[in-house]
């Protein structure tokens, strides 16, 4: 024991005696560091030594030895503050936290608090928590009583199920409708000029309504005032159901803009006008449109990212969205444990102007929609004075449908445009997938049941939704290819056939 006891004291000795010295040798280091009288001596011995030009070194040589000291110091003095700034903020935000979890606590309090007081009430009024009357309770699902009716009062749907109550007796109306599509624009575009004095030519009401055919999202753009929102308008009016115009603000950031949000405070739910149209139309046999003004004066995919994902299903079954995550016993009657069917008799019409003001709309949404350009204001005519009409739903899609079966483009027009594939890949390294293909087999023979010509809605469409990728790339890499391009155009398709994508291909080019 004793040789361990002296083991350690030497141990310690030696450990401690380091430091010690290394703390006296700093500390007289630090000493002659200042020792300012030994600076003067050291001076006062060699200045009887020391030429003009050494004295002058000598003061040199002091001056810049005490800037860096100072220097030194300074750098030092900085990083003891930052460190202290920064210990500052730690302890602010560990404060802040610490707050924080204490105002979490005293809400969860105040929350229980809440519960207590409202179950002494039921309790009170000789209530039980799945009685009628008891607002906020929920009930399992399959539990609702369909043919009940639900007070409003009652309801976190207030609006549906007031057009529940409004359509509660309602029953089909089939309009015997026999027109054709070439017929049905002629109708349209008289009624725009007789009614509402707009003025459109027939190749755009063309291109409008093949568009409806092919998707269920249309874009309207070009430049200001040339009535991109008025020929959405004026469709609504046409079909004895105003369109819903929800005007897109540059706060939209996700679906609650569209579709509405359930107010925990209030146990409603804020209920939208896009979704009492949409619900509006799954009585009905009608067609519903809805006009998102301004779309993209915040991002599109922002706030209708899950209605492109939706509408994108091939089967309407599957075009549901979730509005809240469970049901209750008063939620309106075409609500299903908290789902809602998207009615596929509803058609959304975007309109865009491009300014600095927007933001630009990406290739997710312009792949999934038809954009139609409208630069040009309508030449004014003397129309045929035409009413409004009722179309039933189902007969504008059996029209829809007869016109993909008997007008499906042509193979040598297929080969043509996959020899465009071809080459567009090949110079421009830009390819079109399945989903532009389908677009284009409806939107095609469609064009031509309204009276137009296989090689104008190939033209178009090519023009549309193929080319305008080219404004992704460099478009001063790809000038030279244009030239090209267009002789490829020339040669497959016939000279000037393909006359909008070759005006589309030359403006392009000017931009360089």
């Amino acid at each position: 024991m004793n040789t361990y006891i002296r083991f350690l004291f030497e141990f310690l000795d030696q450990l401690l005696g380091g430091i010690l010295m290394g703390l006296k040798t700093l500390f007289f280091g630090i000493l002659q560091m200042f020792d300012f009288k030994a600076y003067a001596n050291l001076i006062k011995g060699y200045r009887s030594d020391f030429t003009g030009v050494e004295w002058v070194m000598v003061v040199l040589a002091i001056i810049v030895t005490v800037a860096v000291l100072l220097l030194i110091l300074f750098c030092i003095y900085l990083l003891v503050r930052k460190y202290l700034r920064f210990r500052k903020t730690l302890v602010e935000q560990e404060s802040m936290l610490e707050e924080i979890s204490e105002l979490h606590k005293k809400v969860k309090d105040l929350m229980k608090e809440k519960d207590e007081l409202y179950a002494m009430k039921v309790s009170q009024l000789g209530l039980q928590p799945g009685d009628e009357g008891v607002v906020g309770e929920m009930a399992p699902e399959g539990e609702a009583e369909g043919d009940e009716t639900v007070s409003v009062d009652d309801t976190r749907f207030p609006k549906l199920c007031t057009i529940d109550e409004q359509y509660k007796d309602y029953k089909i109306v089939n309009y015997n409708n026999t027109f054709t599509l070439e017929e049905l624009v002629e109708y349209f575009r008289n009624f725009a000029a007789s009614e509402l004095r707009l003025y459109y030519q027939s190749d755009l009401i063309k291109l409008f309504i093949a568009s409806l055919a092919s998707t269920k999202l249309v874009i309207l753009q070009g430049i200001s005032g040339t009535g991109k929102t008025s020929l959405a308008y004026a469709w609504g009016k046409f079909l004895k159901h105003d369109s819903c115009v929800a005007s897109v603000q540059p706060s939209w950031r996700d679906r609650t803009e569209l579709f509405g949000y359930f107010n925990e405070f209030t146990k409603k739910f804020n209920e939208s006008e896009v979704l009492k149209e949409i619900y509006m139309a799954g009585y009905t046999d009608d067609i519903y449109t809805v006009i998102l003004d301004e779309m993209n004066i915040s991002r599109v995919e922002y706030y209708f990212a899950e209605m492109l994902s939706i509408l994108e299903m091939p089967s309407e079954d599957e075009w549901i969205v979730e509005l809240v995550p469970s049901a209750w016993k008063t939620d309106p009657k075409h609500l299903f444990g908290g789902k809602l069917k998207i009615s596929p008799n509803v058609w959304y019409i975007g309109t865009i102007n491009n300014d600095d003001s927007t933001f630009m709309v990406t290739d997710k949404v312009y792949d999934r929609a038809m954009p139609i350009d409208i630069n040009d204001k309508g030449q004014v005519f003397e129309p045929i004075q035409t009413a409004p009409m009722d179309i039933n739903y189902s007969y504008l899609r059996k029209l829809f449908d007869s016109a993909m079966n008997d007008n499906q483009i042509s193979d040598e027009s297929l080969d043509k445009i996959e020899k465009m594939d071809d080459y567009v890949i090949q110079h421009f390294r830009i390819a079109f997938g399945n989903r532009i293909v389908a677009h284009m087999k409806k939107f095609v023979p469609v064009y031509v049941a309204c009276g137009g010509t296989e090689m104008d809605g190939i033209d178009y469409f090519i023009a549309r939704k193929i080319l305008r990728k080219f404004e992704q790339l460099n478009i001063s890499y790809i000038r030279d290819e244009i030239d090209g391009f267009i002789k490829f155009l020339d040669a497959t398709f016939g000279k000037g056939k393909m006359h909008e994508c070759i005006d589309y291909l030359m403006r392009l080019k000017k931009l360089t």
